[in-house]
């Protein structure tokens, strides 16, 4: 019995840790597109998953003209589903709204604009056509109770 349980337990960690490598992977891919693009569109990468607390995670920090922007990349297949943009509901912007504010509290409130933009990839590392990739600026505000202190 017990060797069912530990044969099954394997399987199923096995088919887990292959989609989240797969996931991984097309997520990893999907972020080099964006920083690409962005930097084509004159922004400067200055890192890319930063992580300024043990929790949080930002996939891209960059600037242009005296804004420090935030990005988050949504990598999709298809749009299936609904658009990649949809997947930033409330709870990923609230974690985003924490990781952004522990990054400007690590670099003592740089003053500049702040923002968050979203990158849109739809497509596959594997797929034999283009992938699409939509930026949308602006995306969502900072929230309220996170507002700067010389703001």
């Amino acid at each position: 019995m017990i060797d069912l349980l530990l044969m099954v337990a394997t399987f199923f960690s096995k088919r887990s840790a292959t989609r989240f490598n797969a996931r991984a992977r097309t997520g990893e891919w999907g972020e080099e597109l964006s920083s690409r693009h962005l930097q084509k569109q004159g922004y400067e990468i200055i890192e890319r998953r930063a992580r300024p607390s043990r929790r949080g995670e930002i996939d891209i920090v960059a600037a242009r003209d005296g804004a420090l922007v935030f990005v988050e990349v949504k990598t999709r297949a298809t749009e299936q589903y609904g658009a990649p943009l949809s997947a930033v509901d409330r709870a990923k912007r609230r974690a985003l709204n924490k990781a952004a504010v522990r990054y400007l509290q690590k670099a003592k409130w740089p003053k500049l604009a702040y923002r968050f933009d979203v990158v849109e990839v739809v497509g596959s590392p594997s797929s034999k056509t283009p992938p699409v990739i939509r930026h949308i600026e602006n995306a969502f505000p900072f929230e309220r109770r996170w507002l700067m202190p010389f703001h």
